[in-house]
């Protein structure tokens, strides 16, 4: 995640996703809290149906964004004090998801900083990695005082292979990023999406 924030700067500037720490920490307010809980919840949980609620999730989404909002970032779903409740909301829930399932949450993020905040879609991939790295961090954190982590120490060299592959694809996908116009980027997202609710939804 923090290659993959320093290699979007190109098309993305540092001080244009600072310039929305407002959205960041409106987000991290409620994603920080989630990846703790979501965290001890996972260690105690049967996730099966926890699968299909967010495979049902992902499916919603992706036909809004195809459907509901235009790519160059429209107006936002709410304003004022429900925007902020709403941010703080939402990032509960991908806390949640991202801790529970092991992911980064972007699959969330992105669609809630393009919904809620009307965020352009490049832009939003940028602020939804700033998101990320401190609510993962937040889930790591509690995973390793219920020793989740000795998983870690017996799969090393996969761990190193796959960072290793993640830096390079990462370094990648910024030099993608300035040249995959907006419009492309959104149907590829709600794709993906799609996608991820099969697959969750099959999952057993």
């Amino acid at each position: 995640m923090a290659s993959a924030l320093l290699f979007r700067t190109r098309a993305v500037p540092v001080d244009e996703v600072l310039s929305h720490w407002l959205i960041i920490a409106n987000l991290l307010a409620g994603s920080l809290l989630g990846a703790w809980f979501g965290a001890g919840w996972a260690t105690r949980l049967r996730s099966e149906t926890l699968y299909k609620v967010i495979a049902a999730l992902l499916a919603v989404i992706a036909a809004v964004l195809l459907l509901g909002h235009q790519v160059t970032g429209g107006a936002a779903l709410v304003s004022g004090p429900a925007q902020l409740v709403a941010g703080v909301v939402a990032g509960f829930g991908i806390g949640i998801f991202a801790a529970v399932l092991g992911v980064a949450g972007g699959e969330l993020l992105i669609p809630a900083l393009v919904l809620l905040f009307g965020a352009d879609i490049k832009l939003a991939g940028s602020l939804s990695l700033a998101v990320s790295l401190p609510t993962m961090l937040v889930g790591f954190a509690r995973y390793s005082q219920d020793r989740s982590f000795s998983v870690l120490g017996r799969n090393r060299t996969f761990l190193l292979v796959m960072a290793a592959g993640s830096v390079v694809g990462s370094y990648i996908g910024g030099l993608l990023l300035g040249v995959v116009p907006g419009a492309v980027l959104l149907p590829i997202l709600a794709a993906i999406l799609a996608i991820s609710a099969v697959k969750l939804w099959q999952h057993k």
